[in-house]
């Protein structure tokens, strides 16, 4: 059963604020790093307790090709993106949950 997956407004500007910063460095970067998220959304749609929980309710799953982490909580009706994180301080993003 896949969930239904929703991006926080905040999950969604950090995506957008990569995908200007990758673009920006190599052109079609910026749209392979989007490739990647959107693939990763659907796997985490697919299975999200397959993912590992890193704080509280909050799960990490990790993109492979690129430094960034896609850190959601499971609701009873759908999945919640709080953030697309890369190295940045962790207190950005779990304040979110």
């Amino acid at each position: 059963m896949n969930h239904t997956v929703v991006f926080r407004p905040e999950a969604e500007d950090e995506v957008v604020d990569a995908w200007r910063w990758y673009e920006s460095r190599s052109a079609g970067l910026g749209d392979r790093f989007a490739n990647a998220v959107d693939g990763l959304v659907d796997r985490l749609a697919e299975n999200p307790l397959a993912f590992m929980q890193v704080h509280g309710e909050i799960r990490r799953a990790v993109l492979t090709r690129f430094p960034y982490a896609i850190y959601f909580r499971i609701d009873a009706a759908q999945i919640v993106v709080l953030a697309v994180h890369g190295r940045q301080d962790p207190a950005r993003w779990q304040a979110r949950s």
